[in-house]
Parts: structure tokens; sequence; C-alpha cells
């Protein structure tokens, strides 16, 4: 009997790893179908695609922590219609890009952007735009090359510390026993965040399937926790202190009814980046890019203006 309880044990431990390695390996057949183009950078294989005029002020558009480029779909039209040419890519861990293992800090999205760019040939200032924990990665890119960064615009920007609660923080902190959780919990966690979204309209068509589809790609999940793990758990205030510094205009855009972004996100911003101007939109939730998508261009729209008279 004790066998039996053993094996079944056992069996319990491994059907989450053994999913992780049934799922789908992005590679040349699932890429086929993408819009875009593809660029071989120094850490893999980036999904990118441009929008908008050939020619025009560049914007780059980075996505966040679980949903890949297709998030700045109606964002990226909208600021083309406002003459911009517009660059989307898809992080490494999500949409179509590779999915590299190791850490996934400031560093690793940081060499990313940096290389896209140089393989872009981008090589004026240009306004950076981040969503989420693409926020993050905006502030840190901005703090370390502020001579690049003509304007910041931060959607529901992460990057101020993680208010996980007590089983998220122990997996976060926790190796091995912690990735086993991950790969048995995320899936469903996922989906049932997701589904909330299903009846709300937005800019971005079938945006629930296409961020639960992620679940069925082979390294998505260990890409979500190395995030965690990795920026979303460093101190980002010295970058927020040099873009002070060095007089980047920053607007900040909020959600009023945001689940994934402590409130005190605002203050330690204000704090430590104290030329940002806050802007709310009322009634969004975290996925205020896709569900209130002209809600935020006409902040964006209104701040051009309003900076340029």
């Amino acid at each position: 009997m004790i066998w039996l309880l053993l094996f079944c044990l056992a069996l319990v431990i491994a059907l989450p790893v053994l999913a992780e390695k049934r799922r789908t390996q992005i590679g040349p057949d699932e890429r086929r179908s993408a819009p875009g183009a593809f660029a071989t950078l120094s850490q893999g294989v980036t999904h990118y695609q441009w929008i908008g005029p050939v020619r025009g002020p560049v914007a780059v558009c980075v996505h966040g922590l679980t949903t890949p480029s297709f998030v700045w779909t109606g964002i990226a039209q909208g600021l083309a219609k406002l003459g911009f040419r517009v660059l989307i890519y898809d992080l490494y861990g999500r949409g179509y890009s590779d999915r590299p293992g190791g850490p996934q800090n400031r560093a690793f999205f940081q060499r990313q952007l940096e290389d896209l760019l140089e393989d872009q040939q981008v090589k004026v200032d240009f306004t950076l735009l981040g969503y989420s924990m693409g926020g993050a990665i905006s502030l840190a890119y901005t703090g370390a090359h502020p001579d690049r960064v003509r304007k910041l615009i931060l959607l529901a920007s992460a990057g101020t510390g993680i208010s996980a609660g007590g089983l998220a923080n122990f997996v976060i902190r926790t190796p091995v026993i912690g990735d086993w959780m991950m790969l048995a919990s995320f899936p469903r966690t996922h989906r049932q965040a997701t589904e909330r979204e299903r009846d709300l309209t937005g800019s971005a068509s079938d945006i629930v399937d296409l961020q639960q589809a992620e679940l069925k790609t082979r390294g998505f999940i260990p890409s979500v926790l190395a995030s965690l793990r990795g920026l979303l758990s460093e101190d980002l205030k010295p970058a927020m202190k040099a873009i002070h510094q060095a007089g980047i205009p920053v607007l900040a855009i909020w959600a009023s009814e945001d689940e994934v972004i402590s409130p005190a996100a605002v203050g330690i911003l204000s704090e430590h980046c104290r030329s940002v101007r806050h802007e709310t939109v009322t009634g969004a939730g975290h996925g205020l890019p896709y569900t209130h998508t002209e809600e935020v261009l006409h902040v964006i729209r209104h701040d051009i203006e309003r900076t340029t008279i």
C-alpha cells in the first residue's frame, strides 16, 4: 500500500513538470503566421513589428509580464495616426520571441531593447512607452540611457516593488519548490484572472484567448517566474532619480480600478522622479491599454498639445 501511495505522490509531483515539457516550443513553424518580422539578437530571436508611417518620430512600446506585444495594437495604431512610427516587440519568454533560460533582471531586458534598437538602426532619440512590467523595463532603460529617450510614458507601471501575498511571495523567494508550485498553479490562476475580462470591450481582438494561448507554449510560465524574481524584485529608485536629474519629461497614466499595481506606486514614483505628470483613467482596470484605448490616447494627445504650445 505504501508503494502505491509513493507512486501516486511521485506522479502528482511529476505532472506539472511533464506538462511543461509537452508544451509547444516556439520555432519556425509557430512563427509563420506572425505579423511583423524577426531579429536574431545576442540573447535569441525577437519578434517585432513597425506600425505607422515610414518617417516620423519613433515611439517604442514595451509590454508587461504576461501580455505580449498584441496588447499595444490599439495604442500603436492611435500613435501612428498622430504621426509616430511605432515599434512594438515581444519580450523574451512571451509571444513569438525565444524563451532563453536564466535570470530575467534589468540587465537582461535592457540588453534585448538595446540589441533591437541597434538592429533596427534607431539612432535618434525616441518616445518610450512602458505598460505594467514594461514600465519597469522603461524606467531601467531610461535611467541608464537618458540621452536616448525624448519622453517617457508609463501605463499602470510596475517598478515600485511587488505587493504579492503570502503564497505568491513564497513561490517567488523559494527555489525548486517555488518553481514546481508555479508550474502547478499558475495556469489556473492565469485563466481565472483573464476570464474576468471576457466581457470587456477592447481594441485588441480576442485578447483573453490570446493571453490564455501563452500557457500552451514552453518557457512562458518559467519566464513569468524569472521576471518576478528578477526585474520586478529590483530597486528602481536610482533609475527614477537619474531620470529626474536628466530632466526627461515623464507622463504616468494610472487606472482608477487597478487591482495589480498598488496605489502606493504613485507616491513612490513622485517621490523619486518629482517632475512626473500623473493622469488617471477613471473606471479602468489594469488592462487599460486595450480596455480604455481611446481614453489613454486622449491623455497622450492632450499631453503632446500641452507641451508643444
